[in-house]
């Protein structure tokens, strides 16, 4: 995600390192090196020259102070504006009412669909709310069957009425049907198209007349670029909506939707996601984006999601073990399996400070811990308490054959969890591991 405008930023500050204060000269390099890395981007050209203008407004003069450098401070410049351009702070997201009721609206191969299950599922599952799903798109054939698995997967109900060609009155009805079953949210998936057409936009404001959503969100995907702020441009003039959904960020996003959207149609941006887990929905923070933009991570953002996986007991008992160099098998399965479920193994090292730019040459493949997982299970008890009972010969003959694999893959296992062990033990004692220096963990390749 935005890995190349990243790399591009980083080259463009190179222009301020190494100078005792910031002049007319190298801002003006710096500035034009920007403004080319946005344009990049896919940014609007007026919108890119708006943005360096506010950034050379602001660095121009600029006096070094105390032990920061002009470099640091020109950051510190590009960062607080990339942070106003995207909204400046989190914004609120509404499910008052009885029911709130949430109308989801963009193209079709946005994410829609995919997006009203991972709505409900964090509706349900983070809020504590009773989330009900309504299948509103009328033409899709499959538009109903993805609904319904999606809402499965995440324990919800579905309202559908497949006989039904009305979409304003499938709608009507699933309200009432809320009401009856007391759920306090509905979500409404309505239907897309290839191109914005006044079918869709018509159906979609009776919708919205008809039921007075709570929140109407525009899903829009974000590699399509400046196109996705052209379609939200023409959707707002039709439906003011409030709020923007960012979808397929796990994917070749040059970033010109997410930088330059808030700009174009003034509505904030309110989630993000990325992939097609259910689990994978994050709320838009402008601060927290523009930090891992120029390659300062996102501490904040891994510790919350550390957090919703690891309860302070365990933490603690982790923390313990790693300080006295008592890390085994069985802390290292468990700490995968949890690692596992706070997302993509590889969005979340870069979320560490200074941990971006050695990531951008890695590949992780979440998958290949499925090897780790089997040779560890094939293990005794004792085995995974005392790790260097291992090393013996005919154990790791008896833990190959049981785990389907070689004893050479074995052998690189072992010395994959002493790296590993050596990273997280740094980590907990508040150090950056050097990823370039050491062999590849599980599943790490450099390109």
């Amino acid at each position: 995600m935005f890995s190349s405008l990243s790399e591009k930023l980083e080259s463009a500050f190179k222009n301020m390192r190494g100078q005792g204060r910031i002049n007319d000269l190298n801002v003006a390099n710096t500035i034009k090196d920007i403004r080319r890395a946005l344009i990049d981007a896919d940014v609007n050209f007026k919108i890119a020259k708006e943005f360096t203008d506010k950034v050379k407004e602001k660095a121009t003069g600029s006096k070094v102070i105390n032990a920061i450098s002009p470099g640091q401070l020109m950051v510190k410049i590009v960062k607080d504006e990339l942070t106003e351009l995207m909204g400046g702070t989190e914004s609120p997201f509404n499910i008052s009412g009885n029911p709130a009721v949430i109308l989801i609206a963009g193209l079709q191969g946005s994410g829609k669909t995919t997006f009203t299950g991972k709505l409900a599922s964090y509706l349900k599952n983070k809020k504590g709310k009773s989330p009900l799903v309504v299948a509103a798109d009328i033409y899709r054939p499959a538009a109903i069957d993805q609904l319904t698995v999606l809402a499965g997967q995440v324990g919800v109900e579905i309202y559908a009425e497949r006989e039904n060609k009305d979409a304003v009155s499938i709608v009507e009805n699933a309200i009432k049907h809320a009401k009856s079953r007391n759920k306090n949210v509905v979500i409404i998936d309505t239907a897309g198209r290839l191109a914005v057409d006044e079918v869709m936009m018509t159906e979609v404001a009776n919708i919205k007349a008809a039921v007075n959503p709570t929140e109407i969100l525009f899903v829009v995907d974000s590699m399509t670029g400046q196109d996705a702020v052209n379609t939200a441009k023409a959707f707002n003039d039709r439906l003011d909506f409030s709020g923007v959904v960012l979808t397929k960020l796990d994917g070749d996003t040059r970033g010109g939707a997410a930088l330059t959207i808030k700009y174009t149609v003034n509505k904030p941006i309110k989630f993000m996601s990325s992939g097609e887990k259910m689990d994978t929905l994050d709320i838009f923070y402008p601060d927290r984006m523009a930090q891992r933009i120029l390659g300062m991570g996102d501490i904040t953002s891994l510790v919350e999601k550390a957090q919703e996986q690891y309860d302070e007991a365990q933490a603690n008992r982790l923390e313990a073990k790693l300080r006295k160099n008592q890390f085994d098998f069985q802390d290292y399965l468990d700490h995968l399996q949890q690692i596992k479920k706070m997302g993509n193994l590889k969005d979340l090292m870069g979320m560490m400070p200074g941990m971006g730019s050695m990531m951008k040459d890695v590949n992780i493949d979440n998958n290949s811990f499925k090897k780790v997982e089997c040779i560890i299970h094939s293990m005794t008890p004792q085995e995974r308490a005392n790790p260097d009972l291992v090393n013996q010969p005919s154990r790791k003959n008896r833990i190959a054959k049981g785990s389907g694999k070689t004893v050479n893959d074995v052998n690189i296992f072992i010395k994959q969890f002493e790296q590993m062990k050596a990273m997280v033990s740094a980590i907990s004692k508040g150090g950056i591991p050097n990823i370039a220096g050491m062999p590849n963990f599980p599943g790490m390749k450099r390109r």
